[in-house]
């Protein structure tokens, strides 16, 4: 019985340190080509870059034992100094963006701050909206407007991609309509700002789908979500392009001024 108890108690632990030791094995990779990016030739990046494509793609199909959401979350981290590595991704672009999130999403598709994450890197960066789109869609059939907290961002992001990179002016209505409808479950203040402004946007493309009003709503919301200082110069860009302002208030916050006509 003694030898039965230990053998159940040391299971779990040997799964947890398999899946670690995999985990870990992603950061010398990744690692070694941060310190090398001063001297690496283009061809020697993109060996390192397919390298960890396959790697990638052996996460994704891996059995997990239960430890999905762990898997996710190294996965993740190794994202983040993937995207954060500016000097190798202007060499390489951002094509492992969405490689990343079809791991993380499969193994845990209610980790929310991942979807802000896709949007950004895929759509915007990867050049790729159709993927993140895809992504978010089947990540959707796994949350509820109450599961996880604050799930209706997904909407919007969705939104987003679709208005923005894609032009789908019918498809971001019914995103941020959805959007609306989740954060109006709730009556906290970021909900009820939430399902007011989605509602707007939803409102101001099914009366005008080229809407310059919810393009700059759209926009706004990328540079309201704690961005990255690129991706704030080009929302502020976009957002004069279309003939709105944005001004920095006494407080330090910033305002966005819309055109007088949409």
């Amino acid at each position: 019985m003694l030898l039965l108890s230990r053998e159940a108690i040391a299971t779990p632990f040997l799964i947890c340190a398999c899946i670690l030791g995999v985990g870990l094995i992603q950061f010398p990779r990744l690692q070694k080509l941060i310190n090398s990016k001063q001297s690496a030739s283009l061809e020697t990046l993109e060996k390192e870059i397919k390298s960890e494509n396959l790697r990638l793609n052996f996460l994704q199909k891996m059995p997990s034992f239960g430890y999905d959401n762990f898997i996710a979350d190294l996965v993740y981290l190794n994202f983040l100094q993937y995207f954060g590595d500016d000097e190798v991704r202007d060499k390489t672009g951002y094509s492992l963006s969405p490689e990343y999130f079809e791991v993380i999403l499969e193994r845990d598709p209610r980790f929310l701050a991942a979807y802000r994450a896709l949007s950004i890197s895929t759509s915007l960066y990867a050049g790729m909206p159709e993927r993140a789109i895809a992504l978010s869609e089947k990540g959707l059939k796994s949350l509820s407007p109450s599961v996880p907290e604050k799930s209706y961002y997904v909407w919007r992001y969705k939104g987003i991609d679709e208005l923005l990179f894609l032009g789908n002016a019918q498809a971001a209505q019914q995103s941020f309509a959805m959007a609306a409808n989740w954060a109006s479950n709730f009556s906290d203040a970021e909900s009820l700002l939430i399902a007011n402004t989605s509602q707007k946007t939803a409102e101001f493309l099914s009366r005008n789908p080229n809407s310059k009003y919810a393009q700059i709503s759209s926009w706004s919301m990328v540079l309201n979500n704690q961005v990255d200082e690129r991706t704030r110069k080009r929302a502020i860009r976009q957002i004069e392009a279309l003939g709105g302002k944005v001004i920095t208030t006494p407080e330090g916050t910033q305002k966005i001024v819309f055109p007088p006509k949409d």
